[in-house]
């Protein structure tokens, strides 16, 4: 299975370092010296990562065969994907590779059917469930603690617990297309408040 790990950013000096957006909460397993990612656009791919490290909080790669400073620019945007094992699991109780949550059922705790998980999202400030109703609309909840009470790999669904207007007729309906990210992220985590994760496949 393919998952996107990151996003190549701009160039950073002149010997052919990249930033990269890091879309993965294991970027030392996924993005280590010696990994062999496929791309897309394909035509740029594969890529091994010749080296990294963190400048000013970011983190700056470095692939064998770019030397300078155009070779980097060229591959700007471009998306890095690792093949994964469908059966791996992240390495926190509380993280959740985004394929172990599609097409999930969400129902509330008192077993009210609110609909199927169709997409992740993934936000700066947090992770949104993009849940498809019985009607076809769609509702965005927040894949937080305080929410998202229990998830159920082995019934196949997530519990909630929403607050007043989340999914009633007031409930804020969106379309995957306006979501933020055009490409989910590796993993989804449960933060313990509502405040920002510390990251951002899973998937």
């Amino acid at each position: 299975m393919q998952l996107v790990v990151a996003r190549i950013g701009r160039a950073h000096g002149i010997k052919g370092e990249v930033t990269v957006e890091v879309r993965t909460d294991e970027p030392e397993l996924r993005l280590g010296p010696g990994a062999v990612l496929a791309t897309d656009p394909a035509s740029v791919g594969p890529l091994t990562i010749e080296s990294g490290r963190v400048h000013s909080g970011r983190l700056l790669l470095r692939f064998e065969g770019v030397r300078d400073r155009t070779a980097a620019e060229a591959l700007r945007n471009t998306l890095l994907i690792a093949d994964v094992d469908p059966d791996e699991l992240p390495e926190e109780e509380d993280e959740y590779y985004d394929h172990q949550l599609m097409d999930l059922d969400v129902v509330t705790k008192d077993g009210t059917e609110v609909g199927r998980i169709t997409e992740i999202s993934h936000l700066p400030s947090q992770d949104l469930f993009i849940v498809e109703r019985p009607d076809g609309s769609e509702v965005m909840i927040p894949f937080v603690q305080e929410i998202v009470t229990e998830i159920d790999l082995a019934e196949q669904r997530a519990v909630i617990d929403p607050p007043p207007g989340l999914i009633d007729d007031r409930a804020e309906v969106a379309s995957t297309r306006d979501a933020e990210a055009s490409s989910a992220p590796e993993t989804a985590s449960v933060p313990e408040a509502e405040s920002a994760p510390e990251s951002g496949d899973e998937s």
